[in-house]
This record gives C-alpha cells, sequence and structure tokens, in this order.
C-alpha cells in the first residue's frame, strides 16, 4: 500500500476552505485504505528551510560537479532532508489556494527548494531536461474566490493550475487528479462546496 504526503499552502487553519475540502479526501482516503499512511507537511509549520544565498551558491557548485563546504554545505544538507521527506512518499496531496492569480509564496518556495539536479530533474545539453519523480501520482485541491472557469480576464488569470501542474509534469508527476472550488463572487457557495467535497470523495476512494 503506498503512502500519502498532504502538502498543505494556506496559513489559515480551520478557517481554510483548501484545508476543509483536502480533510473530506483524506477521510475518504483512510475509511478505503484502513491503515493506510496519510502523513501532513504543512509548509507554514517552520520546518520549510530558506533558499538563500547560501542554498543558491550550492546548488551552482553541484551543478558544476563541485561539492558544497562550509555555509553551503549546511544549506545544502537541508535541501537533502526536505527532498527526501517529499520523496519518500507515492501518493501526494496538495491543497493550493489561489493568491494574486498564482500559487501561495511557501509553495512556490517549498518547489525552489526540492526541485533540485539529481533530485527532482536531471539536464542534457542534446535532450533537456530528465524527469526524475516518475511512478508517482498526484490530487490537487484549488480554490479562489473571485476567478472562476469562464470568467473574463476583468475577474483574474489562472496562472495558479497552470504553474503548478507545469511543474508536476516537469518533475515527472504525470497522473494528477483535480478537485476545484471557485463559488465567485455571484456563485452559490454551499453548492460549490457540496460538489468539491463529492468530487474529493470520489478521487479518495481509488487514488
Amino acid at each position: 500500500m503506498g503512502k500519502l504526503l498532504h502538502v498543505s499552502a494556506s496559513p489559515r487553519g480551520p478557517e481554510s476552505i483548501s484545508l476543509g475540502i483536502a480533510g473530506t479526501f483524506l477521510d475518504a482516503y483512510r475509511a478505503a485504505r484502513p491503515g493506510a499512511v496519510a502523513d501532513h507537511f504543512d509548509l507554514w509549520d517552520g520546518t520549510l528551510p530558506e533558499f538563500g544565498p547560501a542554498a543558491a551558491g550550492a546548488k551552482m557548485s553541484v551543478f558544476a560537479g563541485r561539492t558544497p563546504e562550509g555555509e553551503q554545505a549546511a544549506a545544502w544538507e537541508e535541501v537533502v532532508r526536505t527532498f527526501e521527506r517529499f520523496d519518500s512518499y507515492d501518493r501526494y496531496l496538495f491543497s493550493v489556494p489561489m493568491w494574486n492569480a498564482g500559487v501561495p509564496y511557501k509553495l512556490k518556495q517549498f518547489i525552489d527548494v526540492i526541485s533540485q539536479p539529481a533530485m527532482v530533474f536531471g539536464v542534457h545539453p542534446e535532450t533537456g531536461y530528465e524527469h526524475l519523480l516518475t511512478g508517482k501520482r498526484a490530487a490537487v485541491v484549488y480554490t479562489s474566490a473571485v476567478w472562476g472557469p469562464g470568467l473574463g480576464p476583468e475577474f483574474g488569470s489562472d496562472f495558479h493550475s497552470a504553474f503548478f501542474e507545469d511543474w508536476l509534469r516537469w518533475a515527472g508527476i504525470a497522473d494528477i487528479r483535480r478537485i476545484r472550488f471557485h463559488p465567485t463572487l455571484t456563485g452559490d457557495y454551499e453548492v460549490e462546496r457540496k460538489r468539491a467535497d463529492e468530487r474529493a470523495r470520489e478521487l479518495a476512494r481509488t487514488f
């Protein structure tokens, strides 16, 4: 039985819609698989390392075939530890609210931390990128309050799922299931939430 990691990008705790829908998914997932491993990585819990000058320098050292040293080595150890934590799972649930047409900055930070050579990707001068996280699957809860499918640009743009799914595929995770909640400013919140929860339960049972 596979191991699932829920990566949550909202800092709003019990008030978060994306976390609430993810909770519905996890309840159904556990009910369908008694004893299954389903862990939580809250990107706001203080354990996500920064990716600053030392880590960036370490990455370039690795690209050049050198071993990071000193401050760079310490930063690289945190990067490797975070990647290994993520990579130890084969199923992922991401809860991703829309922030300013994109993803929350903590999720982008997470992506920047773990997207490293010989971990998430390889690269060849003639054939381009090699996607290393193959054989895994992801379910993603997307939420927004103003933007919604079918609305014009005056209600915003979706760089949210477009960016995130491009990263998933680039990493090698091609099996992507989606749960959407976009009630918009004039929609029926209760109806849309019910649909999202039903979709979450449906996906979770066979995930």
